[in-house]
């Protein structure tokens, strides 16, 4: 079966500006020309796929298809060899130690923090403000992931250090994911991105240094880490933990926050999922900030943030590098290529999910083609931590607050490394919430 391009590539360029300027929009013509199907990027190619069996396939059979090549590389220089980005040779001993931070029996812990930032970050809204909500659920997050990570001996300004520092990070490293030429570039941009990723090494290696020198169990996922020991017995090295809270710190933040920013919008262009939302929330925690116990009553809310998530994955593309050369979806790929699992293509696909681009949380999301975390050994391990922080947050607000946009128009995506909504500004009206109200 002959492989297809898609078309529209410039010389040289490839499709390097569409995948700039409108991401999105130029993925959204690619299931018509084949699966896979192959995109230029300068002059590297990509092979994009969004079949299910596909997608399947490439990331589960570790065999075949590998975390290494170019895209991992650029990744590395942020994130380190960490849970995220490493081989698979590295996995298995990385997975096994972390894995424990996740367990479920630690959830209601790591809830009190999340419940305690909402509660912090909506109590600081006031009526007829405007803000940005992209910026406050990022800003929430943050602080939940570092409160989770870092319980003790982190002051309010070393964390929000942490949180600018890595959202200069998180802008800059797309841009050199599709365009690795934007490191040789003497611009103000690259010199910021520069200073953030030094910034960055160096505050983690001194949080850990601290711990260390103190020897105390604080209970979080840091002193889990650091007791943490391999079959062989052997703990992590420095640059090991370093990588690994890295990623735990991205996977905290970038992700939850963008499935809790998605829902806020979502919620706000459908009145008549808002109104079930407040009927939920006002039958269940009644305007007080929602806890652990109480996602018992907020089935709805889940659904909310799972279609947000189907809608707009925040792992939207996964890359793998081919082992040897092999046929994947009927056209054969040499040792090497670049294919990139497109969820966001997946999660739309009208002959999986009917009327695919309506936001309809009550649908049914079939288990072999709704992956927002990924699958396999390589699935993200603080999917629940994520999907209960966000559903505990949007009840939070929805108990006390109406948002609505404060600009006509549609919310442009932003692709990171995470798919993000851009600026959003939002007007807020307080609510009564209760039974009563």
């Amino acid at each position: 079966m002959p492989l297809a391009t898609a078309p529209g590539g410039l010389p040289l360029l490839g499709h390097l500006p569409a995948m700039i300027a409108r991401p999105l929009a130029f993925l959204d013509t690619l299931p018509g020309h084949g699966d896979p199907v192959r995109v230029r990027i300068g002059p590297r190619e990509l092979y994009m796929v969004s079949a299910p069996e596909s997608v399947r396939r490439v990331l589960t059979d570790r065999a075949d298809f590998d975390r290494t090549g170019p895209l991992y590389a650029k990744i590395r220089t942020f994130l380190g060899n960490g849970l995220a980005t490493c081989p698979h040779a590295d996995h298995q001993r990385l997975r096994r130690i972390v894995q424990p931070a996740f367990q479920r029996a630690l959830l209601p812990r790591y809830a009190e923090a999340m419940t305690a930032e909402a509660a912090a970050l909506t109590a600081r809204w006031r009526p007829g403000q405007t803000v940005d909500v992209t910026r406050e659920a990022f800003t929430l997050t943050t602080a939940v992931a570092v409160r989770t990570l870092f319980s003790a001996g982190l002051g309010a300004e070393v964390a929000e250090r942490l949180r600018r520092t890595l959202d200069i990070l998180l802008r800059g490293l797309y841009l050199r994911v599709v365009l690795p030429a934007a490191d040789l570039l003497p611009t103000p941009a690259r010199r910021e991105y520069r200073r953030a990723l030094r910034g960055w090494h160096a505050q983690v290696a001194a949080i850990i240094a601290d711990y260390r020198a103190h020897g105390v169990d604080h209970g979080d996922v840091l002193s889990l880490l650091l007791a943490a020991r391999d079959e062989h017995g052997r703990p992590l090295s420095e640059r090991e933990l370093a990588d690994q809270v890295a990623t735990l710190v991205l996977a905290g933040a970038e992700t939850t926050s963008s499935a809790l920013a998605w829902s806020l919008r979502l919620v706000a262009e459908h009145p008549s999922v808002e109104r079930k939302l407040h009927a939920e929330v006002d039958a269940g925690p009644a305007g007080a900030p929602a806890r652990f116990d109480d996602l018992g009553q907020l089935p709805y809310a889940a659904r909310v943030v799972n279609e947000a998530l189907r809608l707009y994955p925040p792992a939207w593309a996964i890359s793998r590098t081919t082992t040897r050369p092999l046929e994947l979806g009927g056209a054969r790929l040499p040792a090497g290529a670049q294919v990139v699992c497109c969820l966001y293509l997946l999660q739309r696909r009208p002959d999986l999910f009917p009327d695919p681009t309506r936001f309809d949380p009550d649908r049914a999301l079939p288990h072999d083609a709704y992956l927002p975390f990924g699958l396999g050994a390589t699935r993200c391990p603080g999917d629940r931590f994520g999907t209960v922080e966000a559903t505990l947050a949007l009840a939070t607000v929805a108990g006390r607050w109406r948002l609505r946009p404060a600009v006509a128009g549609a919310v442009r995506p932003v692709p990171r490394l995470v798919l993000s909504p851009g600026p959003q500004p939002m007007r807020l009206a307080e609510r009564v919430s209760g039974r009563a109200g």
